[in-house]
């Protein structure tokens, strides 16, 4: 019996979305749960859970693509960027990297997760062999960005921490896992997010499938 999709959306339409889930919400789930079965990589339901759980946290539920600052454009991005930075509220920024360059490009953050700077922009081309550095708004495509948070994760590109950090036979560590993504930040959230997602999962799986991993 195959992952029993209805039922898991209709699990988190209670747990996750206060009863209702919206066609973008349910498009930008099910993207990822394309990506996840496309992919032998990712096997483990902890996984799958943490990854949905973060595009959960940093899209502000939206489960789409965002820009960084959540705004609609990347000329109101950049602006909002700019406001911040001149007021000293962005001091861990010591170059303002969502500026264009002089290919008129901005490297600011986009998609489920975000991708910020162009050397990690150029990392993710080589990972996912999607061609952010030609075109960087691709990360706001929703299958791109999909792809990006789930290879990220697992390569622990964003941090260099990455899920087998976490989730191993030996441990899982809902909490410490935000450090793939940004330190100790929300972490506590997050980690609800993801045992619900979990819980989801595992109600859902294939009769008879063992709770750790999910073919």
């Amino acid at each position: 019996m195959t992952f029993k999709r209805n039922l898991f959306f209709k699990t988190v339409r209670s747990s996750l979305f206060d009863g209702r889930l919206s066609r973008d919400q349910v498009e930008g789930i099910s993207t990822v749960l394309d990506c996840f079965e496309s992919r032998t990589d990712v096997p483990d339901s902890r996984w799958r859970a943490y990854i949905l759980a973060t595009a959960h946290h940093e899209t502000g539920a939206t489960m789409q693509p965002v820009r960084e600052t959540f705004a609609k454009s990347d000329d109101r991005a950049i602006a909002i960027l700019d406001s911040a930075y001149g007021r000293g509220r962005l001091p861990s920024v010591s170059v303002p990297y969502w500026r264009r360059d002089a290919e008129g490009k901005s490297w600011l953050g986009r998609g489920l997760v975000q991708l910020t700077h162009r050397a990690n922009y150029a990392r993710m081309t080589e990972l996912t062999g999607i061609d952010l550095l030609a075109d960087p708004d691709r990360a706001m495509e929703t299958g791109v960005a999909a792809e990006i948070v789930v290879v990220g994760m697992i390569r622990g590109s964003f941090t260099g921490k990455r899920l087998s950090d976490y989730f191993t036979v030996a441990r899982t560590d809902w909490t410490g896992a935000r450090r793939i993504i940004n330190g100790r930040d929300r972490a506590a959230i997050v980690a609800g997010y993801a045992k619900a997602y979990h819980a989801a999962i595992t109600l859902s799986a294939p009769d008879g499938q063992p709770g750790g991993l999910l073919a």
